[in-house]
């Protein structure tokens, strides 16, 4: 029992020599852009490097605050849902209240699964809407949230299950929301195949 510890604290060691991950400054790519059917997500915490210029483009602005959780951290998961998480996710939100989220399952999942978890119901305010491919199977929503609109990408990568979500607040949708949300899902995949 001591053996597997022990390997795990030599995997952790916080002296190593390995380069740590710096985030992108790659102005934001739309997703048509992006061959996401190829790209291979990791399972593994990806927040340190997505891009904060991204984050700035997503909020239309500079973020507040931020908050991010491991696989296995106590988070918020949900408004009302606090929980293990068997993921790796992070937040950002605007002085305004817009929030850029994203987070991958810690988890494989299978494509059977996946085609399940897009095939599960999407809630009252929720609506299924055209976008690019975002790994596959993927798929494209657009909610109404008791604070604003939300758009959202998930999908496939290998056996990675990533989502991510731009939400505005008030009642009208700004224009360019659909926009931003696929640029900043852009940026959250490339992070996240990094």
């Amino acid at each position: 029992m001591a053996t597997p510890l022990l390997l795990l604290g030599a995997c952790n060691d916080d002296n190593s020599s390995s380069p740590k991950p710096t985030p992108s400054s790659a102005p934001p790519t739309p997703l048509q852009s992006l061959s996401t059917t190829d790209l291979v997500v990791r399972r593994e915490a990806f927040c340190p490097v997505v891009s904060p210029d991204a984050v700035t483009a997503a909020l239309g602005g500079a973020p507040k605050r931020s908050t991010s959780y491991d696989n296995g951290d106590p988070a918020r998961l949900a408004t009302d849902v606090k929980d293990v998480a068997h993921e790796y996710g992070c937040t950002w939100r605007s002085a305004d209240g817009a929030v850029a989220s994203a987070w991958v399952f810690a988890p494989p999942i299978t494509r059977a699964r996946a085609g399940d978890l897009l095939r599960s119901p999407l809630g009252a305010h929720c609506v299924r809407v055209p976008g690019p491919d975002f790994g596959r199977p993927s798929a494209a929503t657009r909610c109404r949230t008791p604070d604003g609109v939300e758009r959202a990408y998930r999908g496939l990568f290998g056996d990675a299950w990533l989502s991510c979500t731009l939400s505005a607040p008030g009642r009208k949708e700004p224009a360019d929301l659909s926009t931003r949300a696929n640029r900043w899902c852009a940026a959250v995949a490339t992070a996240a195949a990094s």
